[in-house]
């Protein structure tokens, strides 16, 4: 059995009913329970996987934790093991791959064994979030945790085992000792975080995904304007597929009483790529910054180191997305747009522009910019992607129009209603110095009505198809 949509409304709020009803000390036991039994409905022998992760960095821990200890040797075989274990299943083949087509290129007759293996879902969410904490004991940052049953919660904890939010472990691991205490405010913000994350997933991401779907992968008949259309859509359906998710994680979170940090703060509203880098995926963001680019210099170094620096980062976060040439491409693509910011700083007549008008035009080329990265990043191929971005070039001809023009002007509300929301998200957390998505607020029958009426419009306009969530495969 395989997790769609569906499932996920049902098994969430299954597990936070269970939660509360449990005494304290079978709530953790029953969380990693819940954790191992969602994770082993895609794959059950994978969650091996997770066990073998988590023992090695628990271990390991306990082991650099002692004075005495070779904490750099041990810290390298931990990480060295558990990066070996990703490399294999999500990149093996793509590297055996690539070896194969040298060869044949190069006329040379050579079989390169193939390795066939099944990705396992949420494999670098896991092992990233494992490796910031052997890491962070390692610098001596954090006390390894004593309990295996308390940290292989954090490892596998269900709602952000998956696709994140990436905690570090010295936010959420102290949350699995505390006696969380039911309290109807953070309840009632939790559901109504899960109601907002399902309505992005299932009645704006999958709603829009059949026309970009149907463009996307027959990229050469479609001409510059339906790919457009198709690249505005896609930038909107995986923003709300993987920032609904987020929020469907962070509100079952807090439901059963844990903070998860923010993953998403409005990112399309951002004046600049190096901005929208802060509002997007926060987490691995904040990981890549914190156990890469800063280990590596960061900004406080020369121009050309800090613009390698850059670029180094941006290529890895390509790479960490999969084992394709068109993540690589779209992580150097923003990488070189991150250079070419960090260059505007030394420009003294542009940072003189700060009026109302141009703020919005920085949105508006902030948002085109990374529409452009999104059709590098949803091609199929890098020949995919050169065809695309050649058609949006020389937009014209006739609008293919999908499933009818009723599909169409559904996405079109959709984005419209999305984009308001944002609008107003922006502006409250502007005005408060808070995110104000995450502000809890007092329970009133206006905000109960509101959450009941976005239920019924999930019911009405979510597509329960069985699309999984985009970012599951990473």
């Amino acid at each position: 059995m395989i997790f769609n949509s569906l499932d996920f409304l049902i098994f969430f709020p299954t597990v936070v009913m269970l939660y509360w009803l449990l005494p304290h000390r079978w709530r953790n036991p029953m969380l990693l329970a819940a954790s191992y039994y969602f994770y082993m409905n895609w794959e059950p022998v994978y969650a091996l996987l997770i066990f073998l992760s988590t023992v090695t960095t628990w271990g390991a821990g306990r082991l650099i934790d002692r004075p005495e200890a070779c904490r750099r040797l041990i810290t390298g075989l931990c990480i060295g093991l558990n990066l070996a274990i990703l490399f294999t299943f999500k990149y093996l083949r793509f590297i055996g791959d690539q070896i194969q087509h040298a060869f044949d290129a190069w006329g040379i007759g050579m079989h390169v064994p193939t390795f066939d293996l099944l990705l396992p879902v949420g494999i670098s969410f896991y092992t990233f979030q494992a490796l910031g904490y052997i890491i962070d004991v390692n610098r001596r940052d954090i006390p390894a945790e004593r309990s295996l049953l308390t940290y292989a919660l954090f490892v596998a904890f269900f709602p952000q085992l998956v696709a994140g939010p990436i905690e570090r472990a010295r936010s959420l691991l102290p949350q699995f000792h505390v006696r969380h205490k039911l309290d109807n405010e953070f309840l009632f913000t939790g559901l109504r975080l899960m109601m907002w994350g399902y309505f992005m997933k299932v009645c704006v991401a999958d709603n829009l995904s059949p026309y970009v779907d149907a463009v996307y992968n027959n990229i050469g008949i479609h001409n510059g304007k339906s790919i457009w259309l198709a690249t505005i859509f896609f930038t909107f359906q995986i923003f709300c597929d993987f920032a609904g998710y987020s929020l469907i994680a962070i509100g079952t979170a807090r439901a059963i009483g844990f903070s998860l940090m923010q993953n998403f703060r409005q990112p399309y509203l951002a004046p600049s790529v190096k901005e929208f880098w802060r509002r997007w995926h926060i987490s691995l963001s904040t990981w890549f910054s914190d156990y890469v680019y800063k280990p590596l210099g960061g900004s406080r170094c020369s121009r050309v180191r800090h613009a390698r620096n850059l670029m180094t980062t941006f290529l890895v976060s390509g790479i960490w997305h999969g084992a394709n040439w068109t993540f690589l491409i779209w992580g150097g693509f923003h990488g070189a747009l991150q250079v070419a910011y960090a260059q505007k700083r030394h420009i003294p007549a542009l940072n003189r522009l700060n009026s109302r008008i141009f703020n919005i035009l920085d949105i508006v080329l902030t948002f085109i910019l990374v529409a452009i990265g999104w059709v590098i990043f949803r091609a199929n191929t890098i020949g995919d992607a050169w065809i695309a971005l050649r058609k949006m070039a020389h937009p014209s001809g006739m609008l293919f129009e999908g499933d009818g023009k009723p599909a169409l002007a559904m996405g079109i509300i959709l984005i419209m209603v999305l984009f308001v929301h944002e609008a107003m998200l922006e502006y409250r957390s502007r005005k408060s110095g808070k995110p104000e998505q995450l502000v809890s607020r007092p329970l009133s029958i206006a905000s109960m009505l509101s959450v009941a009426a976005l239920f019924v419009i999930i019911l009405l306009c979510g597509q329960f198809d069985g699309g999984q969530f985009i970012y599951f495969q990473f």
